[in-house]
């Protein structure tokens, strides 16, 4: 912006001699200026004093600086968004990111190592190291052949073809070409409590839960989870289908407990399913107590074990089962045939729903 050659004062004197009487255009042709000028003047300046000028020119100033201050932010805060995906840890990586900063927004190296927070002496060094090109090839050769080779083996192996180094050296390329072997560790499983359990005493207190398999006519095989309260005998699902993992199992034990609540304990055997990080997770999240009866004794989960028999006495060896919709159909029915309607001997001959129900009033009633 082309600066003005009057200062406030003096423009402010030539707008007092236009109103102490002087005409318009003797006072613009005394001072040079157009009539057009003057009348800009008198726009930004008429009516102040020489203080009230100063103020302006003082306001006006900051005002700019603001301005200036507040686009350098917004470029900066451009270049940091640009850049904030990547990983400057190398310097290389380092280098790359400031040439693509200059280029992309147009400033200067300074300025885009000052905003990186980048040494600007790294940006002009180059490495005088080897590439190491042959070693390179020779180890990646050789874990190609060897995928579970480490880098101490692989620096065996270069050994042995005559390319003798320094182990440092070797592990550093080993990294720099990322074929660092994934570690294959053992399956963590679900340790739970192998205690001896109390009877529960209230519905929903402990719930015990078993697989049971059976096939179609077909041939093909289906699983269905059983899960029963340990006190009111209640089946509380019977979740069938052709594959059921720990997942699936920690799903379905949410769908039960947003019905029916969460119980204190779940008892089940050691089946892959139940001793899953899925399971284990779950656990932990929902804060259940999971105790796991001992390797080959079944007779310590015997409450779903007494109602597996039963189960299969009564639907699954008395039905053939072509599909997975037509077994679910009957399972389900079966279910709610033997909550509602089936005596359950050690119940006094009444059935689970009648049970359940029964503990509930005598609970009101105390």
């Amino acid at each position: 912006m082309k600066r003005s050659r009057f200062t406030e004062e003096q423009i402010i004197g030539i707008l007092k001699e236009q109103e102490a009487g002087a005409k318009t255009v003797d006072v613009c042709r005394k001072h040079g200026i157009s009539d057009a000028t003057f009348y800009k003047y008198k726009a930004k300046y008429g009516g102040m004093d020489v203080s009230d000028a100063r103020k302006l020119k003082a306001l006006e100033d900051e005002n700019a600086k603001l301005k200036k201050l507040l686009a350098e932010a917004m470029l900066d805060n451009a270049i940091l968004k640009d850049v904030a995906g990547k990983k400057m840890v190398t310097p290389d990586v380092k280098r790359d990111a400031v040439a693509h900063v200059c280029v992309q927004h147009g400033v200067s190296q300074r300025r885009a190592c000052e905003v990186l927070s980048v040494d600007r002496s790294s940006m002009r060094y180059r490495s005088v190291r080897p590439d190491d090109a042959v070693i390179r090839e020779a180890m990646k050769k050789v874990a190609s052949e060897r995928r579970r080779f480490g880098y101490r083996r692989i620096h065996v192996m270069l050994g042995r073809q005559g390319i003798v180094m320094n182990l440092k050296k070797l592990r550093r390329l080993y990294r720099e070409e990322k074929l660092t072997v994934r570690k294959r560790g053992g399956r963590k499983r679900a340790l739970g409590t192998r205690r001896p359990l109390a009877l529960p005493l209230r519905p929903n207190e402990r719930w015990s839960l078993d697989f049971v398999s059976d096939a179609f006519t077909d041939g093909r095989r289906f699983r269905v989870l059983a899960v029963v309260d340990d006190f009111s005998r209640e089946c509380l699902c019977l979740v069938a289908d052709t594959s059921l993992s720990g997942a699936r199992l920690a799903r379905e034990l949410d769908s039960l407990i947003a019905r029916r609540g969460r119980p204190r304990t779940i008892v089940s055997d050691n089946g892959t399913e139940m001793t899953s990080m899925a399971i284990l997770k779950w656990c932990q999240e929902t804060k259940v107590d999971w105790h796991y009866i001992a390797p080959g004794k079944p007779m310590q989960n015997g409450f779903v074990e007494s109602f597996n028999g039963s189960f299969r006495d009564e639907c699954l060896n008395e039905t053939l089962f072509s599909s997975l919709t037509q077994a679910r159909a009957a399972i389900t029915a079966w279910k709610e045939d033997y909550n509602r309607n089936r005596p359950h001997s050690s119940l006094g001959n009444i059935t689970p729903s009648e049970f359940a129900m029964k503990m509930a009033m005598e609970k009101q009633a105390a």
